[in-house]
C-alpha cells in the first residue's frame, strides 16, 4: 500500500495506519522481528524523523516493543475485556482459546478492614476470606487478583483448591451463589517491585487497577475484588450508542 503525498493527512499518520493494519492482520507473528527504521525509510521514501514518529506511536500503542542491542519486535496482541458483562478470568481465557492458569499466593481468613466492610456491607472486624492469586494466560502472567469474600456466605470454602477449580464455579456449585451484578471502578496505577516480579514487567510499569463489588441474586454483596492487570497486555472496551 502506498502513501498519498498530496493528502492533507500527515505522512507519519498514513504510514502508521498502513503498518498498524498489517500488524492487526498478522503480517508479522508475535515475537517476530519488525522492520528496521532503515528498511522502512527505504520502503516509504520518507525521512528518519517521520519513521521515528511512526515507530514511537506503534510502541506506545502496544503493537511493537524494543530491546536494547537486539532490535524491534512484534508485541503480543492485547487482551480486551468488555465492560457490559460479568465474566470470570477463567471463562474469558477459555473463550479466547487460551489456557488459564492460577497460582494461589495467599489463602486465609482475615478480619474485615473498614473499606472491605463497607463494600461487603458487614461490620469491621467480621471474618472475610482473603485470596490472592496470580492469573496467567498460556503461562504468561496477566494479572494479580485479591478477593475478599463474606465468610458467612461461604463457610469452608478454603477447603477447595482454587488452582484447579475456579472460584466462581465453587460459589455456584457448592454454595448456590450466583453473581448477578457488579459495580466497579477503574484506575491507572504504577506497579511496585513485588508486582513487577510476579507479572514479569519492567519497574515501574503501568497497571490497570479495578475495584469490583459483586452481588448475588438477593443483592447481597458477596465479593470485593481488587485486580491489577498488566497495562501492556490488557485493555478495556465499551460500546457507546446514541
Amino acid at each position: 500500500m502506498e502513501i498519498n503525498r498530496t493528502s492533507r493527512l500527515p505522512l507519519y499518520q498514513q504510514i502508521y495506519e498502513i503498518l498498524r493494519g498489517q500488524l492487526i492482520r498478522g503480517k508479522w507473528a508475535p515475537g517476530e522481528s519488525f522492520p528496521t527504521e532503515f528498511e522502512l525509510i527505504r520502503e516509504f521514501q520518507v525521512s528518519r524523523v517521520t519513521i521515528r514518529q511512526v515507530m514511537d506511536r506503534l510502541a506506545s500503542d502496544g503493537f511493537i516493543y524494543r530491546q536494547r542491542g537486539r532490535g524491534t519486535f512484534v508485541a503480543e496482541p492485547t487482551l480486551e475485556e468488555g465492560l457490559t458483562r460479568i465474566i470470570s478470568f477463567t471463562e474469558d481465557m477459555r473463550r479466547r482459546g487460551l489456557a488459564a492458569g492460577t497460582k494461589v499466593l495467599v489463602s486465609t481468613i482475615l478480619p474485615a478492614t473498614d473499606d472491605v466492610a463497607i463494600a461487603l456491607r458487614i461490620k469491621p472486624g467480621e471474618e472475610v476470606v482473603y485470596l490472592k492469586r496470580l492469573r496467567s494466560a498460556n503461562n504468561e502472567p496477566m494479572c494479580i487478583e485479591e478477593s475478599h469474600l463474606n465468610h458467612r456466605l461461604c463457610p469452608g470454602i478454603l477447603d477447595h483448591d482454587f488452582s484447579i477449580q475456579p472460584l466462581r464455579e465453587i460459589l455456584e456449585s457448592k454454595f448456590r451463589i450466583r453473581i448477578s451484578r457488579a459495580l466497579q471502578k477503574i484506575h491507572a496505577v504504577v506497579s511496585d517491585e513485588e508486582m513487577n516480579q510476579m507479572l514479569k514487567t519492567p519497574n515501574p510499569s503501568a497497571l490497570l487497577f479495578i475495584e469490583r463489588t459483586s452481588f448475588n441474586d438477593y443483592d447481597t454483596p458477596v465479593e470485593f475484588l481488587r485486580l491489577f492487570f498488566r497495562g501492556d497486555r490488557y485493555s478495556l472496551y465499551n460500546e457507546l450508542k446514541d
